[in-house]
């Protein structure tokens, strides 16, 4: 396998993200060469490798990668040019076999920083000025063994602010509100932070456009309304459009569908069907040809208003509900079938 990873950070195959972050948190502080002066030539190699174990274990892509196929997997070629930067991990196609991955280890000093959040160095550090050119210098009580006091056991020191997963609520509409549009008003509660990072709990009111003909699903988003902490972007609030049942229509698409109870005479001598449509109007449908129980009567233009084309609109499907006699006299049926005879 060449270089074990594992090993490095002296953590086994089972290792989760935490475990992770606890090995590389000691194991970094360790052989910072700002820490090791006297065997900076050791330090830095050793931090380099921590450094690189941590990049790739920490990354569930690269880790799958390296378990199957090891270092060589990772870094046994060089991509083309444009294949991807420094540290990014990138699949293309070869010109004899299946897609390769490859992998640029990062610096070591970038992925420190990242992890414990200093973005700027504090000073140089003189003589050959660190691993590559020039380094960060870090105040000597930060190599002390309180380090990590003040942070708790549980908590990772990166600073570098992570997104809060979007909170979805479901925002029930009636059939006439998703056929007309509306306007809906919702009151949340969240906390924000003031000036001096304080949290204290506010109220607003969010004012949510629903267009005509939207559906059941669709998202609306109000970007980071969520609650405000210390080195987090706050959630987005998104609110998911559910569709209320109707006493009479059901939605099918752009297309409402109504179903009609009628008796069998009816289906066989025709009928008028009387609706009020969505928006309130009265809607009468003559239907003169024989219903068979698969019968449906389509109207134009009668559905749901079509979203991206709020003037064109779906149909109205009639469907029909033959009620059929429990039992005939034997007069009934002679009658029926001298009328119904060719």
């Amino acid at each position: 396998m060449g270089v074990d990873y594992y090993k490095i950070l002296q953590v086994d195959k089972s290792a989760k993200d935490e475990d992770l972050k606890k090995a590389y948190r000691k194991l970094a502080m360790k052989w910072h060469p700002d820490k090791n002066p006297n065997n900076k030539k050791e330090a830095e190699a050793k931090f380099k490798q921590i450094s690189e174990a941590y990049e790739v274990l920490s990354d569930p892509e690269k880790r799958a990668i390296y378990d199957q196929y090891g270092e060589e997997g990772l870094k046994g070629q060089v991509p083309p040019p444009g294949a991807g930067g420094p540290g990014r991990a990138t699949f293309f196609q070869t010109g004899d076999g299946p897609n390769v991955f490859r992998f640029n280890p990062r610096n070591a000093n970038d992925i420190f920083d990242e992890f414990f959040g200093f973005s700027t160095p504090f000073g140089g550090m003189g003589g050959a000025g660190g691993m590559n050119g020039g380094g960060t210098r870090f105040p000597s009580s930060m190599f002390g063994d309180d380090i990590f006091s003040s942070f708790g056991e549980g908590r990772t020191m990166n600073s570098v602010p992570w997104k809060a997963p979007p909170i979805e609520q479901n925002l029930p509409c009636s059939l006439e509100e998703l056929s007309k549009g509306t306007t809906k008003k919702m009151k949340i509660s969240r906390e924000i932070a003031d000036a001096s990072g304080k949290t204290l709990p506010v109220q607003e009111i969010l004012t949510i456009d629903i267009k005509p003909g939207w559906k059941k699903g669709t998202k609306i988003t109000f970007p980071e309304k969520g609650n405000e902490q210390p080195n987090v972007i706050p959630s987005d609030l998104v609110f998911i459009i559910d569709e209320k049942p109707h006493s009479v229509f059901k939605r099918d698409g752009n297309d409402l569908v109504v179903t009609q109870k009628i008796s069998l005479a009816e289906a066989l001598t025709g009928c008028t069907v009387h609706l009020t449509t969505l928006d309130g109007r009265k809607l009468t449908v003559p239907i003169n040809a024989p219903i068979h129980p698969d019968y449906e009567e389509v109207v134009p233009r009668e559905g749901m208003p079509i979203p991206k084309e709020p003037s064109k609109r779906g149909n109205l499907r009639i469907k029909f509900n033959i009620k059929f006699p429990t039992g005939l006299t034997a007069e009934q049926k002679s009658g029926i079938k001298k009328l119904l005879s060719p």
